[in-house]
């Protein structure tokens, strides 16, 4: 399915009173229900798929994608970034934002479009950012689906070591060398069952490359110690009253399936989906997969139901 076309689909912007400048697309019916799109750890809104986006909204949603702080072209912040051996220590720098003025970018794009209420999808650190605005703003949030990311405690959801070593690799320097990282990552993390379209891959790294504002690899080192400033989330997850969804899969080399399972008992009633053969990739053949738990998940809530119907 091509990406979704025409105006709600170029490029748009939020001035939050923060200072921050969020980078939003708005696709889809503005009188559908509407779905928050949260991107992963140094992923632009442009790493949701045409085909995910064009599903969603076939499916009668109205489908906003952000680019979170320091990446694509939000705001890319002014401190410095943490030195590689404060992100392995896990000791952010004083001046480090936290997962809850992410959250507040969120709800600022919301605020900006008059959306009162939205279904929450985040993956891997946008997973943790939808949780926080979640459990913060329940009055905003009408559900919640929460893709391979986790709790932030220490003995949960972490990556492997040979993940953390292809992490702690010097960043890209220029658009051939991300377009080579994000192939050799996503390679690594993608799963089992479904091999990554080589092509496809590079095509995403290379958008990616030519839509940022700022410094990739620093912006991702300000997005790191975010969560690492955040620490162990469990007891906000308590708290989460919205009807929630865990999807993951059952091999994740950056973010283990430990982290799912410890966010389906930190949320009252979440339901748990474990699909075979995924990592931390979502590939061309589970977007349907995916966008039908998410749909049937949200599309339930709205039918005055309290939890998604698996089949």
């Amino acid at each position: 399915m091509p990406e979704p076309s025409g105006a709600g689909s170029a490029d748009q912007y939020a001035k939050l009173p923060s200072g921050m400048t969020i980078c939003f697309r708005d696709h889809g019916d503005k009188d559908d229900p509407a779905i928050l799109l949260v991107a992963g750890l140094g992923e632009d809104l442009t790493f949701w798929s045409g085909s995910f986006v064009g599903s969603l909204v076939s499916r009668g949603f109205r489908v906003v994608a952000i680019d979170n702080r320091d990446v694509g072209r939000s705001t890319f912040v002014a401190a410095p970034p943490p030195g590689l051996w404060r992100q392995l220590a896990g000791r952010p720098r004083g001046d480090a934002y936290a997962l809850a003025d992410m959250a507040q970018d969120a709800l600022g794009v919301l605020d900006h479009l008059g959306i009162a209420r939205a279904h929450l999808v985040g993956r891997s650190m946008g997973g943790m950012i939808a949780q926080t605005v979640a459990a913060t703003a329940p009055e905003r949030t009408l559900s919640l689906t929460s893709v391979y990311s986790t709790t932030g405690a220490r003995k949960v959801g972490r990556p492997a070591l040979s993940t953390i070593r292809l992490l702690a690799a010097p960043p890209a320097r220029n658009r051939t060398a991300a377009v080579r990282a994000h192939l050799r990552l996503t390679r690594h993390v993608a799963g089992v069952g479904h091999p990554i379209d080589d092509a496809a891959e590079a095509a995403v790294a290379a958008r990616g490359w030519d839509r940022s504002g700022g410094d990739p690899a620093a912006g991702t080192a300000r997005q790191i110690q975010a969560i690492q400033r955040s620490g162990d989330r469990t007891a906000q997850l308590r708290r989460i009253t919205a009807p929630t969804l865990v999807i993951n899969g059952d091999r994740d080399l950056l973010v283990s399936p430990s982290g799912g399972a410890a966010t389906v008992r930190a949320i009252r009633s979440a339901q748990h989906v474990v699909i075979p053969g995924m990592g931390h990739h979502i590939p061309e053949a589970l977007v349907g997969p995916v966008t039908t738990y998410i749909s049937q998940h949200a599309h339930r809530v709205g039918e005055g139901g309290s939890h998604v119907r698996i089949s």
